[in-house]
């Protein structure tokens, strides 16, 4: 697969996907909870620096398939806390992720290309190789779940493709 995340420094992974515009339109899949919910988690956000986020996983929402036992909670419903970092609409959305010793940052940049948007999606801080495969293929999943509902197609099988992602992901980041 060509499009997996790459490790640009350590602890950090980095996805490019190109999403049909306008840029709006993207960024309101970000930030707007019901809308974000359908690709990813709920909740709100402070769309300021030092604004609360908390985000709301409900994965069963996203998957007819029964999940898998160690996603149970992001599968029934789990919330994450953070604080934005930067928020510069439409272009970007910056956010510490988690609290204290446990916390990563996560980045997305927008920018428009024609009629497309180019949505670089940063995840710093990440514990080591395994938190790594974990975010770099959770993230991938939840990207290609974007790209089907802004291109108007039927939802892939949520927790099958993210079984393929994560053996694919353990396989292709190096040890």
């Amino acid at each position: 697969m060509s499009d997996i995340a790459k490790v640009i420094a350590p602890n950090t992974v980095r996805l490019e996907r190109t999403f049909p515009g306008p840029i709006e339109r993207l960024w309101s899949y970000l930030v707007e909870p019901a809308k974000r919910a359908q690709w990813f988690a709920g909740g709100p956000i402070e769309l300021a620096p030092g604004g609360k986020v908390q985000l709301f996983f409900q994965h069963k929402n996203l998957s007819e398939e029964p999940a898998p036992e160690r996603y149970k909670k992001a599968s029934e419903g789990m919330e994450s806390p953070g604080t934005v970092t930067r928020c510069e609409p439409p272009n970007v959305l910056g956010f510490i992720w988690g609290t204290g010793g446990e916390a990563s940052e996560v980045l997305f940049e927008l920018s428009a290309k024609g009629d497309d948007v180019v949505l670089v999606l940063t995840h710093s801080r990440l514990a080591g190789r395994d938190e790594m495969v974990n975010v770099g293929s959770g993230w991938h999943l939840h990207l290609l779940m974007l790209d089907d509902l802004l291109r108007g197609k039927p939802r892939r099988p949520f927790w099958a493709t993210q079984a393929s992602l994560e053996k694919e992901y353990a396989e292709r980041l190096a040890r």
